[in-house]
């Protein structure tokens, strides 16, 4: 490796990382382009996160008119690892209570995934990224109710200075070594 010193790192550490899960509700979620593999692959995110030990918010806009969260999502959050929140802004970082517990947890890089894309994880990710903190939108885990729209999405977060990757990508960066205790548990997950 280059001994060369920057001020700005592009891997992501752990340690400094949390997870925000937003809006993967009964009433919307069926409405969004290719929802069932957003929905595995957010499980699988997440049963990952647990084993890495990166703390999770779940956010959920609007419960009576959108709903809960999705029943096979709740199952497997881990309620001593997750704090909720209800919102009614688009951005979860415009409700006091998230922004305040977001910003307790004193972790810099924020990974978002959930629905829909373009509305409340674009805002959310532009709302992180001006008070200082590096939002990585997990591709493959958001979507929108039609693809345009998430394409576009994608693309505004990244000219913003968002970081763009994949569920699988970011686990194993995260886990960074085959010797990780997490590692057997991270395999088995993306198999």
């Amino acid at each position: 490796m280059s001994t060369m010193i920057t001020d700005r790192t592009y891997r992501i550490a752990r340690e400094n990382t949390q997870a925000m899960v937003i809006d993967v509700q009964e009433r919307l979620t069926p409405h969004i382009y290719d929802h069932e593999n957003i929905v595995k692959k957010t499980v699988t995110l997440i049963k990952g996160l647990q084993a890495l030990n990166v703390p999770i918010m779940l956010n959920e806009q609007y419960k009576k008119g959108l709903g809960d969260t999705l029943p096979e999502i709740r199952e497997v959050l881990d309620d001593s690892n997750t704090k909720s929140f209800e919102k009614v802004t688009f951005s979860a970082c415009d409700n006091d209570e998230a922004w305040h517990h977001l910003a307790q947890q004193n972790r810099s890089v924020v990974l978002l995934f959930g629905v829909e894309v373009h509305v409340c994880v674009m805002q959310t990710a532009l709302d992180l990224l001006d008070n200082g903190m590096q939002p990585v939108i997990i591709g493959d885990a958001v979507g929108s109710r039609y693809p345009y729209d998430k394409k576009q999405a994608i693309r505004r977060i990244r000219r913003a200075g968002g970081v763009i990757t994949t569920v699988e990508s970011i686990l194993f960066e995260l886990c960074r070594s085959s010797q990780d205790p997490a590692f057997k548990t991270i395999s088995n997950l993306i198999k």
